[in-house]
């Protein structure tokens, strides 16, 4: 408590109850429930990793205060979850039904023998590949709560971001990007505590104030996939990624946040759109 209060540069007592006030909870209780979900994340999509290690990496030292905290916090165990999200996945219906998936991905190298492409007969997607994305500075615009499907709410968040981008010559140039940063799992994490942030890249050294943050995305090694979609479409395009592409590419997620690209302006209420999931080998 006395790190995070100097960091924003609020006495101790102070900080605590702004972030009460904000995100609704105590730090102590908002830091247990992101490990909670990430716990979670990496029980449904890590089917190589035990209980027990997925507890330690997300910061529990004694298994049974996570068994304990998990079951509070999702009404079943770890092991009961892992099953039963398993059991809903898309995955587990194909292999169900005996036969392979015809919409899973297959790998081929490119032309310059270094980089591996996947083939897709999934209608929506275009691309994926694997890519070592550079490091990038946004200013952005965070929102926390429900955000899915609702058209108004993004068009409101990119008209702000925007607005203050202008004047300041932030719009445009070689290296520009727009995108979403989304810092929760939807699968896991209720509506009303979702976060994503709406960026912009920028400079390093620009200066941002009012609503407007700005963060650092470190290099990484991601998994970039380019799909054509109306905005009743995303759901599905994650959930193939999740669903289909991961269980047979050799990867798994990496501990760093998601985004999406926009390269292009949306068409006839059509998105060109890269989803991009940070990756590590399994």
């Amino acid at each position: 408590m006395e790190e995070l209060a100097t960091v924003a540069n609020f006495s101790k007592f102070h900080f605590s109850r702004i972030f009460q006030s904000i995100v609704g909870e105590t730090p102590f209780q908002f830091i247990l429930c992101v490990r909670l979900e990430k716990a979670a994340m990496l029980v449904r999509t890590n089917k190589n990793d035990g209980i027990s290690e997925i507890a330690y990496k997300c910061g529990f030292s004694d298994v049974a205060i996570f068994s304990r905290n998990f079951k509070k916090y999702f009404n079943e165990s770890a092991t009961q979850y892992r099953e039963r999200k398993y059991e809903n996945s898309n995955l587990s219906q194909q292999h169900s039904k005996g036969r392979q998936c015809d919409e899973k991905a297959t790998p081929y190298l490119c032309p310059d023998l270094k980089t591996i492409k996947w083939r897709t007969n999934m209608k929506l997607n275009k691309s994926v590949e694997i890519k070592d994305l550079p490091k990038m500075t946004v200013a952005y615009i965070r929102h926390i709560g429900p955000y899915k499907g609702n058209e108004q709410l993004f068009e409101s968040i990119w008209t702000r971001l925007f607005t203050w981008a202008g004047p300041r010559g932030l719009i445009g140039g070689e290296d520009f990007q727009s995108l979403i940063i989304y810092h929760d799992d939807p699968n896991v994490t209720i509506e009303d505590k979702l976060r994503m942030s709406v960026c912009i890249t920028v400079p390093a050294d620009t200066k941002v104030d009012g609503e407007v943050g700005k963060m650092e995305l470190e290099a990484a090694k991601y998994v970039v996939a380019r799909f054509e979609l109306t905005a009743q479409d995303f759901q599905e395009a994650w959930d193939w990624i999740y669903g289909q592409w991961f269980p047979t590419s050799g990867y798994q997620p990496d501990d760093k946040p998601c985004f999406e690209v926009y390269p292009e302006e949306p068409k006839d209420g059509k998105f060109i759109v890269d989803i991009c999931v940070p990756v590590k080998p399994l």
